[in-house]
């Protein structure tokens, strides 16, 4: 959206801005080993080795509302991007008592190592309009030769932690320490030759609490801290370190809240407090000079109504503050794409004349949300209601599911989600599924 402009009413959802000679093509291949070996009834070692390759090419631009009318400006880009990934991770996990107390102790060490190599091409503008999209003449990409690197990075931990119960595990306390090293490389954009490093390390504790003064009762409370490496600068034509990976920072989070289970229902509350750095925009950069604060409370309810009726939803009322900005001005607001509300509810229900038929139905509700830390742009909130159905049989003796499903029955028009870096994205139009699904 471009500045000093309010966001405009959300089009009609089965049109699109994109143009018809635009592309993507996406490949990702992946495999993963997985081990575990049982020394005695009380000890397990385990260990993990994988990796991914990840290859995306793609035409397209990024269009940017330019006014209240809903006109659009964008500049293809092809976009070459590829990613090798390798992980590798192994420890142990004991039970054994002292005294009174039990222990569950597990000991990990594990290492994640990825490259991203990428290429930018950009083509010439196109000027469109969100309610009335126009064709533009066709262009084709230009790709770079080659594969320049753009970044790596290698994140290592190692962590031991012992959840101490007494009492029949009315009690139980989980004690957890782990140290993490995170070390990455930029290189310049097409170039491929070295811009910036980092290498930090912390070491990060966790705590938590579980307290059962009834059977069917939960009091729990916890407290985590964990270095996470930085987000990674958006790919736009107003940023000119578009892809550059920032300095890692280390986010906490509290939380505390009561789990009752009533038997066919159980219910849990909660509260939690989460402060991590952000990236924001400043001056044509976009930066780790901001922190975000959300704090929360969370209901969330599941289980059957009857035998043959089951619900799951919940409800969470956010509170997130810009605690951190190197604009002074945006102090205290909203950050990007944090809504104050979210609610869901979703039903099941077995037709009791109908043997293996369930029909289903969900209602899924978003509050506002901002598109800008100056909170000058927000987007409304909206409200979609998803119906379906599945019919549970047999052929040929192997267990069969067909499903159909419609998403967004009403065909509402909105404006669905907001990225951190204030790309907003427009929900998707009434949609049918349907599936079938066999055991072999």
């Amino acid at each position: 959206m471009a500045s000093g402009l309010q966001v405009p009413k959300a089009p009609d959802a089965r049109l699109n801005v994109t143009q018809p000679w635009e592309w993507s093509h996406i490949n990702d291949q992946s495999v993963l080993w997985r081990n575990e070996y049982d020394v005695s009834d009380q000890v397990t070692l385990f260990a993990d080795v994988g990796g991914s390759r990840t290859n995306v090419e793609r035409f397209f631009g990024l269009p940017t509302i330019t006014s209240a009318s809903g006109n659009t400006t964008s500049t293809p880009q092809f976009f070459g991007l590829s990613i090798d990934r390798h992980t590798y991770d192994g420890g142990v996990r004991a039970r054994f008592d002292t005294g009174f107390v039990r222990h569950a102790v597990t000991f990990q060490a594990s290492v994640y190592h990825d490259e991203l190599y990428r290429r930018l091409t950009n083509g010439s503008p196109v000027a469109s309009n969100i309610y009335s999209p126009t064709v533009a003449p066709t262009q084709f990409a230009n790709e770079i030769p080659g594969r320049p690197r753009l970044s790596d990075s290698q994140l290592t931990g190692l962590s031991i932690a012992d959840t101490l119960s007494v009492l029949d595990e009315r009690v139980l306390l989980t004690l957890g320490v782990r140290r993490q090293g995170i070390e990455a490389n930029n290189y310049v954009s097409n170039v491929g030759t070295p811009s910036n490093a980092y290498d930090k390390s912390a070491t990060t504790p966790v705590v938590g609490l579980v307290v059962r003064p009834l059977e069917n009762v939960s009091l729990y409370a916890n407290y985590i801290e964990g270095l996470s490496r930085g987000d990674i600068a958006p790919t736009q034509p107003n940023v000119f370190n578009a892809g550059e990976v920032l300095s890692p920072y280390i986010a906490r989070q509290y939380e505390a809240g009561i789990k009752v289970d009533f038997g066919r229902i159980a219910t849990t509350f909660s509260a939690f407090e989460i402060s991590k750095a952000s990236g924001e925009l400043s001056a044509g950069r976009f930066a780790a000079t901001a922190e975000t604060q959300v704090r929360g409370l969370e209901f969330n309810v599941f289980g059957e109504l009857m035998p043959d009726v089951r619900v799951l939803g919940g409800v969470s009322l956010l509170d997130g503050t810009l605690t951190k900005t190197a604009v002074a001005a945006n102090l205290g607001n909203t950050p990007i794409g944090v809504p104050n509300v979210q609610a869901n509810i979703g039903a099941e229900w077995d037709l009791s004349w109908m043997r293996g038929l369930t029909l289903n139905g969900a209602v899924v509700y978003t509050g506002r949300q901002f598109v800008d830390t100056a909170n000058k742009q927000p987007i409304p909130d909206w409200t979609r209601l998803d119906l379906g159905a599945r019919y549970t049989t047999a052929i040929n003796g192997r267990k069969t599911i067909f499903r159909a499903n419609i998403q967004n029955v009403t065909g509402t028009n909105y404006w669905s989600s907001v990225a951190s870096f204030g790309t907003f994205y427009l929900g998707a139009p009434r949609t049918y599924l349907l599936s079938v699904t066999v055991d072999m």
